[in-house]
């Protein structure tokens, strides 16, 4: 399951997580992409930092693993890997994969997963503005 969870400042790889998730008994693979985008609420954006209390987010990522495999019975494989650092737009910030036998547990399971993260995962981001502002998202400081 090391696989499964990552947290890392190199560039996040699809195709890994992809692969990681893929099972044979699998008729779905969801795969998620979050990604900075150019602006928040009006707002021009310059980059993103990410920062985590790591051994929790890892935890947390088990977590919400085995909730949903305990909800959604018949999925395969959770994949959640994270980027940390400075992010520029356009890169990837969060890969979050679910296999599955069928279509509509992989979609629900991935959403759960993803959703799940952003409110308990011990993750902060801060956006730093192309007006030379910057500002912590959701951080609980």
């Amino acid at each position: 399951m090391a696989e499964n969870f990552w947290l890392t400042h190199e560039v996040l790889d699809v195709a890994a997580a992809y692969a990681i998730a893929d099972q044979a008994r699998n008729g779905a693979i969801v795969l998620m992409s979050g990604m900075v985008r150019n602006q928040t609420g009006g707002r021009a954006v310059d980059y993103l930092d990410y920062q985590a209390y790591e051994s929790m987010a890892l935890q947390v990522f088990q977590d919400i693993s085995d909730r949903c495999h305990h909800q959604f019975l018949d999925i395969t494989e959770v994949v959640i890997h994270h980027r940390l650092g400075k992010l520029k737009i356009g890169e990837i910030s969060v890969l979050v994969a679910v296999g599955s036998p069928h279509r509509a547990e992989a979609f629900e399971a991935c959403r759960y997963a993803i959703d799940t993260l952003k409110t308990e995962a011990p993750i902060w981001k801060k956006e730093f503005w192309l007006d030379g502002l910057s500002s912590w998202v959701n951080c609980p400081l």
